[in-house]
């Protein structure tokens, strides 16, 4: 009792001195620490560059992916993210951070695989994967009906409840990543962060703030 209380008083202090925002970023540069369980249904609401849209999660879908989202938005990762790959009619994928040294503490915090309950069409929101049970941080939004998804492995967890003309909206015309399209290198966006992107893709939209709603 007295550790919970003395935790407390140093989160309290922190908050006095401005330092809060500091210790959120050590606990997001410490994957192993964030693995609350989330709850059976939540919503997150996602501040952009275009406007806002609300993500409605239902954690039975797929309860790692939930899970993990679920972390990731309560520590912040999402904030001040790019939209760094959009391609018209497909799908639209975010979820590098744009500090390099956090983004680079998440690469190896990979999650197991869920079963695929949900089909990838209009709307859903689904974890990026390079693989079996190599999910970490990156999502996408399908644009359209992409059910030949399915076999692959990508397991929905979620769907816009409101706001798709937003995501509709998010700039495009970079396409698809180098070397194969116009748009971002994910090698380089792990390196070197939004400063790349903000260098060299200056109109690429970004999400202001991602929060939980009450």
């Amino acid at each position: 009792m007295i550790r919970l209380f003395a935790a407390a008083a140093l989160f309290a202090c922190a908050l006095i001195l401005g330092q809060a925002p500091a210790l959120a970023q050590a606990n997001l540069a410490n994957p192993a620490s964030l693995t609350e369980r989330a709850p059976a249904t939540y919503k997150v609401k996602f501040d952009t560059s275009k406007g806002p849209f609300v993500v409605e999660v239902n954690r039975a879908w797929a309860p790692n992916g939930a899970d993990r989202f679920y972390n990731l938005v309560k520590s912040g990762f999402y904030d001040n993210v790019r939209f760094f790959r959009v391609i018209s009619g497909f799908m639209v994928q975010f979820g590098i951070n744009g500090d390099p040294k956090v983004a680079s503490a998440w690469r190896a915090a990979q999650i197991k695989d869920d079963p695929v309950t949900q089909s990838n069409k209009r709307g859903l929101i689904t974890f990026a994967t390079a693989g079996p049970d190599t999910r970490t941080t990156q999502v996408f939004i399908n644009f359209g009906d992409n059910a030949a998804l399915d076999r692959q492995g990508f397991a929905p967890f979620g769907r816009i409840v409101s706001g798709m003309d937003v995501v509709d909206a998010l700039y495009a015309d970079y396409g698809e990543g180098a070397p194969r399209g116009r748009g971002p290198d994910q090698g380089r966006l792990q390196a070197e962060g939004n400063a790349y992107l903000t260098r060299d893709f200056g109109k690429m939209d970004y999400i202001k703030k991602a929060t939980i709603e009450k």
